[in-house]
């Protein structure tokens, strides 16, 4: 099925919706991650690190330039790096939260640090990979200058939404690892859609009708849809740790969630924290964001809500790819991490 949606994927390719992404140059490669680096000024102290879900493919983050956010970090006058996750072979099997949440992105940190000694590191994250973000943020809090999660649920049990009767009804997770080292994108989507059909098949539709009316909003659209093309297989480690100790058990939020041989909760997090949520979202419901922020230790919190957008195919996504989302949501993060550096700099002084 993977491999039957890439053919598709090319096909749209073609067509002219594949995506139009912005030069870079690799400054780290390691067995399932590469280190992107975009480029900003060289002076500038303010770094944003992009972290996206290990589900997808990355460029969601920069599908177009008109709807890029690494173009608009750039603009903000920030150095933009970005992990790009790369397909978990069957020996990497078992990477899990301790990989991907703290040892490969202690790494690119270890080379972006080396690069700029003094800079400021912003992790930019999107749903699950919110979860790698967090944890990092609480392991490394010396590392971490502040952190922006859109969408990202955190606080699960009574928070899952959508997943709730999966998580519930669900079989163990360690079964699909016996029969799959890794599972497949498609076996992912099939859960997503399993668990909310409303969002992973009607809103698409009702969103195709609605972005009918505009040859731009059609695009972005059908440039959504390929990007959904492109399954990502999840380490089966992974996907058993996040099914079991987060979706099922909430460890983060009860702060229980060992990583790296640390437990770590929400108190662990001490860095600003701004947080975007959808107040319609049946996937990831606001109480899974804003509760988990509410019990960090962090002394700038910032909660933004995201309203929605036309021609983004999947609300899920809308505020990284949206029209109102890089008219609204973008700029105030953007200015909210030039205000938090500049009370660095005064707290410093004083």
């Amino acid at each position: 099925m993977d491999r039957t949606r890439r053919i598709r994927g090319a096909t749209m390719d073609q067509m002219g919706y594949g995506p139009i992404e912005s030069p870079y140059q690799t400054r780290l490669t390691r067995p399932g991650m590469r280190l992107r680096f975009y480029g900003g000024a060289a002076s500038s102290q303010q770094i944003a690190l992009i972290i996206p879900a290990p589900i997808k493919r990355h460029y969601i983050w920069d599908m177009a330039p008109e709807c890029s956010v690494v173009q608009r970090a750039l603009a903000a006058g920030m150095q933009v790096y970005l992990i790009e996750w790369t397909t978990p072979e069957a020996a990497r099997a078992e990477f899990g939260l301790a990989d991907y949440g703290y040892r490969l992105i202690d790494e690119c940190v270890n080379v972006i640090l080396s690069a700029t000694p003094h800079g400021r590191i912003f992790l930019l994250s999107h749903s699950l990979g919110g979860v790698l973000a967090a944890s990092y943020a609480a392991l490394r809090t010396e590392r971490v200058s502040g952190m922006a999660l859109i969408e990202s649920p955190l606080h699960f049990a009574e928070a899952n939404g959508s997943f709730a009767p999966l998580a519930v009804f669900g079989p163990p997770a360690h079964r699909l690892v016996e029969v799959f080292d890794n599972v497949p994108g498609s076996v992912l989507s099939m859960a997503s859609v399993a668990a909310s059909p409303a969002t992973f098949l009607a809103e698409r539709y009702a969103d195709f009708v609605a972005s009918l009316q505009s040859d731009e909003l059609i695009r972005r659209h059908l440039q959504v849809q390929r990007w959904t093309l492109d399954e990502a297989p999840m380490s089966g480690r992974l996907f058993e740790e996040v099914v079991e100790l987060l979706y099922r058990e909430d460890r983060f939020m009860r702060g229980s969630l060992v990583v790296n041989g640390r437990r770590l909760g929400p108190a662990d997090i001490v860095a600003p924290f701004l947080a975007v949520y959808d107040p319609r979202s049946l996937i990831i419901p606001p109480a899974s964001i804003t509760l988990f922020q509410a019990a960090t230790a962090s002394s700038n919190k910032r909660l933004l809500p995201y309203h929605g957008d036309k021609g983004v195919a999947l609300a899920h996504v809308g505020a990284l790819v949206g029209d109102n989302a890089h008219r609204q949501i973008w700029p105030e993060i953007f200015r909210w991490i030039s205000a938090v550096c500049t009370d660095e700099v005064v707290a410093t002084r004083h």
